[in-house]
């Protein structure tokens, strides 16, 4: 009975230790938590905030189970612990392993979030550095996950000892992997060509399939094309480097619109022309840079074709200022020229 009641008793004991250590190190991680929000840390160091929002729980499971595992007397008389202990080390390699891919994710949100604020001659530039920093940390996270699962499985003595004869069989096992995902490691590798050779970048403007929207996500396997009408077009990422497609952006945003517009030959076209520069001056979305109205054709049916072309900091606001322009001088044409409307001619012969 004394034998019995001294191995409960440093059980319970074991067990209050642990629970006192386990408290306080979530009040440990707490006072870091409210440290990094406070006023003091929070507004100098740019990286507490997404710290605190990413890491917080991460944080909590890493300190409760590192915690656990290094207060626990495995040597504790009459308990069998190896399974409690294997059980705490697989679990401390999971939070730790969370707790690594959301630090490595807070460090690069702050980088991403100062990125997307970038506008002008620089926004491709940051564009082309988003994508990359985004592909690159889904790979990072994909080869610590797998790092984490080998540190897993050798914990565990059998598989340790088939160490050996699972490398020798590495290879064969790797090339019938390859064979199996083909099509998977192809997209993968399709993606890091796209990323790091700058042919394609987040937000992008480009028409695909005859549909014009922009590169609202890029991974390593697909990629999302918000449409105009927000629909979402989602293509393996293998598409981008077999088939061709249009990149509005490749160089810079910057981009020229055009108005067509078919009127009787009795248009005024320097009137006109006039009254076009007037409106762009008047348009906010004009970048002030390139516009003109030319004569570009005459239609098979006897009109005559004018061309207007105005420049516009993106596709998006010279899309806009198109449809403005176009109401604009359908509208001037229509009250101040209503004889240059578009109109048919026929001619019957006279009667002798």
């Amino acid at each position: 009975m004394t034998t019995t009641g001294g191995a409960v008793t440093a059980a319970a004991w074991n067990w209050a230790t642990v629970a006192i250590a386990v408290a306080a190190a979530i009040v440990a991680v707490e006072l870091v938590r409210r440290v990094l929000k406070s006023r003091l840390i929070g507004e100098r160091w740019a990286l507490a905030g997404p710290f605190v929002r990413r890491c917080t729980w991460p944080g909590f499971a890493s300190a409760v189970v590192g915690t656990v595992k290094a207060a626990y007397d495995p040597g504790m008389p009459g308990s069998d612990s190896r399974g409690f202990q294997r059980l705490l080390a697989l679990l401390l390699i999971a939070c730790v392993t969370w707790l690594m891919i959301q630090a490595a994710y807070a460090v690069t949100d702050v980088v991403l979030d100062r990125l997307t604020r970038v506008e002008g001659e620089r926004n491709r530039r940051a564009r082309r550095i988003r994508t990359q920093i985004g592909l690159v940390r889904r790979v990072s996270a994909a080869v610590v996950v797998v790092l984490a699962l080998g540190a897993m499985l050798f914990t565990f003595p059998q598989v340790r000892a088939l160490g050996a004869g699972l490398l020798a069989s590495a290879g064969i096992a790797g090339v019938v992997g390859g064979i199996a995902a083909q099509s998977t490691l192809g997209n993968m590798l399709a993606g890091l060509q796209l990323a790091f050779s700058d042919a394609l970048r987040l937000d992008d403007v480009v028409v695909v399939e005859d549909e014009w929207g922009r590169i609202e996500e890029l991974t390593l396997t697909y990629v999302a094309l918000r449409l105009w009408d927000e629909r979402r077009l989602i293509l393996p990422v293998s598409y981008f480097t077999t088939n061709p497609f249009e990149n509005w952006t490749r160089h810079e945003s910057r981009i020229l619109g055009s108005v067509y517009l078919r009127v009787d030959w009795s248009i005024p076209v320097e009137e006109v022309r006039t009254e076009l520069y007037r409106a762009l001056r008047n348009n906010p979305l004009w970048d002030q840079k390139d516009w003109t109205l030319q004569v570009t054709d005459i239609t098979p049916e006897g009109l005559v074709e004018l061309r207007a072309l105005m420049s516009a900091a993106d596709s998006a606001s010279a899309f806009d200022l198109r449809c403005d322009i176009r109401e604009h001088l359908v509208t001037f044409i229509r009250d101040k020229h209503p004889e240059s409307v578009p109109r048919l001619r026929v001619e019957t012969p006279t009667r002798r």
